[in-house]
């Protein structure tokens, strides 16, 4: 009986051993939601309820509320930058794959732009989010670009970092304003590259 708990008790740790790396994704996914829908200051106890952990699973794996800002940032930042190859392989196109990864470029501006203003206070925080956003992101929408630019038969004197900066510049204000069709915008200046009209 002694040996059968403590058995139990063993597989029960291993178990709380694996729990907490199958978790982080599940907490940066309820987080990200629940960031869009309540903004960067909701309670730790909404975004526990969310991923169906407790409270104390949260502070364990980001101690912080701007640990957790941060981890939810790079979340999404690597998951738009892994859509790229992923939308190049599996569209019609490559333009159309363009257009979908740009869909889903303006979709992270527009619902996570609260994330890295929650670092205002911490520039070099900021800094460094930036610098990991264009690092992970321009490549991508390089050779995305690339590859449409080469599909449609033109060139274009707009590299993918100016598209990006475009593209932000854009999206600004678009989450306050239900009227603003950012996406559509976004689109007609994707079709400005494409055509080769920036020359």
């Amino acid at each position: 009986m002694a040996d059968t708990e403590g058995e139990q008790a063993g597989g029960e740790r291993s178990a709380q051993v694996g729990r907490p790396r199958r978790s982080r994704q599940a907490l940066l996914d309820a987080a990200a939601a629940v960031f869009v829908t309540s903004g960067v200051d909701a309670p730790v106890r909404e975004i526990a309820a969310k991923a169906g952990v407790g409270v104390g699973t949260i502070y364990r794996h980001f101690p912080t509320r701007s640990e957790l800002v941060v981890a939810v940032y790079r979340h999404q930042v690597e998951a738009c930058a892994e859509a790229g190859p992923r939308l190049l392989a599996e569209s019609a196109t490559p333009e159309a794959a363009l257009r979908a990864w740009v869909a889903l470029f303006v979709e992270f501006l527009v619902t996570k732009h609260g994330l890295a203003g929650a670092l205002q206070g911490d520039s070099a925080g900021s800094d460094a989010l930036h610098a990991y956003f264009v690092d992970r992101l321009v490549p991508v929408c390089g050779d995305l670009l690339a590859a449409a630019l080469e599909f449609v038969g033109t060139a274009s004197s707009v590299d993918a970092y100016n598209v990006l900066k475009g593209i932000g510049n854009l999206c600004i204000g678009a989450a306050s304003d239900a009227r603003y069709r950012a996406d559509a915008l976004v689109q007609l200046l994707i079709s400005g590259v494409l055509s080769g009209g920036d020359r």
